[in-house]
């Protein structure tokens, strides 16, 4: 009865209707077990606390092994140089004799330069005194002698001496001697200093090297600061130095 009804092309051209397609079936379980294979939250944020510190121990381990390789460069540099090696004969302020063996085994700051010196020999001093009272501020630390050499032997005699280390530290030390045993002193450390032409009243300036000198217990070299380095800046570098300490000859 319905096939008359349609048109004859529909009979022969048109396919029959399809049916729906059916939906597929559910996946059963794939919920329950990415649900049984997470980590709850207090598990995920143990193992992330755990890599982080791995990170900062293997930070940590790198920036000590950097550390210790800079540390020995610079004690095999310092062997190599060994200034200050040898001794010398001076005199104090108080015209007793010194050598370098009254100092060995203690801890020095020490610096050339004269007395008649207008404006960077006393700032250095100062500086240098300043950085020796911090570093006895500090209990547990071993006294640092600050040490006081003329390149100017020929005016700055022991009374001389006397008269110029008062305005500094209580402890401070003035060496002085024959213009043979003071270029001696200085050749020891590589100090530069020459005296300059005379003016109508023969005074004259000293041009020299402006450095102070860390000497450790044996009496060798091991750092140096410039003009541009501060007292704080100078006693946490002879800390640093105290903590680390290795003597460089054996």
């Amino acid at each position: 009865m319905f096939r008359a009804l349609l048109p004859a092309r529909c009979l022969t051209r048109c396919p029959p209707p399809r049916p729906p397609p059916r939906p597929p079936p559910p996946r059963r379980g794939l919920r329950s077990r990415a649900g049984a294979g997470a980590l709850p939250l207090w598990g995920r944020v143990a193992v992330a606390a755990g890599a982080a510190a791995a990170v900062g121990a293997g930070w940590l381990y790198l920036r000590e092994e950097r550390e210790r390789r800079r540390r020995a460069r610079r004690r095999a540099e310092l062997r190599a140089l060994a200034l200050g090696q040898g001794d010398f004969g001076l005199l104090d302020q108080e015209g007793r004799r010194r050598s370098k063996a009254d100092f060995r085994g203690q801890w020095v700051l020490l610096y050339f330069g004269f007395t008649h010196c207008p404006d960077i020999c006393p700032e250095e001093l100062g500086k240098l005194s300043r950085a020796v009272a911090l570093l006895e501020r500090e209990p547990g630390l071993p006294p640092v002698q600050p040490l006081f050499i003329t390149v100017d032997p020929e005016r700055d005699d022991v009374a001389a001496l006397g008269r110029y280390v008062r305005d500094f530290h209580p402890r401070l030390l003035g060496l002085t001697g024959s213009p043979e045993e003071v270029r001696a002193a200085g050749s020891a450390y590589r100090v530069y200093a020459s005296a300059g032409p005379k003016d109508e009243d023969g005074d004259y300036l000293v041009d020299h090297t402006v450095v102070i000198y860390l000497l450790g217990p044996d009496g060798l070299f091991l750092d140096y600061y410039g003009r541009s380095k501060t007292d704080v800046q100078i006693a946490q570098s002879v800390r640093r130095h105290m903590e680390t300490y290795e003597p460089l000859l054996d």
